[in-house]
């Protein structure tokens, strides 16, 4: 049976062999990893979510009855995966402004996203706003069920009775759970939300991502300083702590000794549809730069208005080298 053989009226699986249905999912992986995400905030629990949507896909597969979609039935499978891996791991949203289980998604990988999810240009701006970081947190703030009618409603762009329907709630209850999530997403997005305007190729935005790779590269606090907006926000996941206001993040750097830091080497990278930077330390014994850090920025007016910090383990997953050699 072919990957486009119908599956009958009501959508009868019982003859489908396993390797059949493994490519009739596998098309619909990038997308279901990244509602997981979205879901989860975590690229590596996501990773896991999807795995085991797949699982109870196939071995469900006689409940496909063909009433709606082959990826609306998957979709319902993954969120139903999500929401039981919170309930597992995370049970209580985030507080405080800290997602600590925070982790960047590349976005050479989102680029793999069908062409037409996003041929649109309000499909495209919805795509990028909401798998920017500060989107994220503000999403693992909310309940878990909330959170999921909220994804599915506002950024997959369900009908209420079918996110009612996968969630097992009336129409009624989704819509006022779906009000609450909306009203709670908003105190925890930036005041700036609605300014947003995406676009990391944008030349003023460039030329602020340059600005900042070199004062790095200097340890040139002052520099740094002057890119910052008054509420910058910083945040190193899984490092406790937000800090909030310019002079905060500078005291900040000042006590953790950033301005003696020399022999960095700098690439640029980009994930959640935001521009970064690797940051490369030389070590001695090594003859070589290892990684450091990950520096994923959000750009506003001008200023730097956010900077999410990633630890080294983060690297491989941006597809970037594990060393730079000293005449590279």
């Amino acid at each position: 049976m072919s990957v486009d053989t119908p599956v009958g009226e009501r959508g009868d699986m019982t003859g489908v062999d396993e390797p059949t249905f493994s490519a009739m999912t596998e098309p619909h992986r990038r997308e279901l990893h990244v509602h997981c995400y979205r879901m989860l905030g975590s690229f590596e629990d996501a990773e896991d979510a999807v795995q085991e949507t797949f699982l109870r896909a196939w071995r469900r597969r006689e409940t496909f009855e063909g009433r709606s979609s082959f990826r609306a039935w998957l979709y319902k499978i993954a969120t139903n995966a999500s929401l039981d891996l919170l309930a597992k791991k995370r049970p209580e949203p985030a507080t405080g402004g800290e997602v600590l289980w925070l982790q960047p998604y590349p976005d050479r990988l989102l680029d793999e996203l069908r062409a037409e999810d996003t041929d649109d240009p309000e499909s495209a701006a919805v795509a990028r706003e909401t798998i920017e970081l500060a989107y994220l947190v503000a999403l693992q703030h909310l309940a878990p069920r909330p959170r999921a009618a909220l994804i599915l409603r506002d950024v997959i762009g369900w009908p209420a009775k079918d996110v009612a329907d996968l969630l097992g709630d009336s129409v009624n209850s989704v819509n006022s759970a779906l009000q609450r999530a909306r009203a709670g997403l908003r105190e925890h997005l930036p005041a700036e939300r609605q300014d947003w305007t995406g676009g990391d190729e944008d030349p003023q935005t460039l030329e602020l991502v340059r600005r900042y790779t070199e004062a790095s590269i200097a340890a040139d606090i002052d520099a740094l300083a002057a890119m910052l907006s008054d509420e910058v926000r910083f945040a190193m996941p899984p490092t406790p702590g937000v800090l909030v206001g310019r002079d905060a993040v500078v005291d900040d750097w000042v006590q953790s000794g950033f301005e003696t830091m020399t022999g960095l080497r700098v690439l640029p990278i980009s994930a959640n549809r935001q521009p970064g930077l690797a940051a490369y330390i030389w070590e001695e014994k090594e003859q070589a730069y290892l990684p450091l850090t990950i520096d994923v920025l959000r750009i506003e007016g001008g200023t730097i208005t956010e900077i999410v910090i990633f630890h080294s383990d983060q690297f491989p997953r941006l597809g970037l080298p594990e060393r730079l050699e000293a005449n590279a």
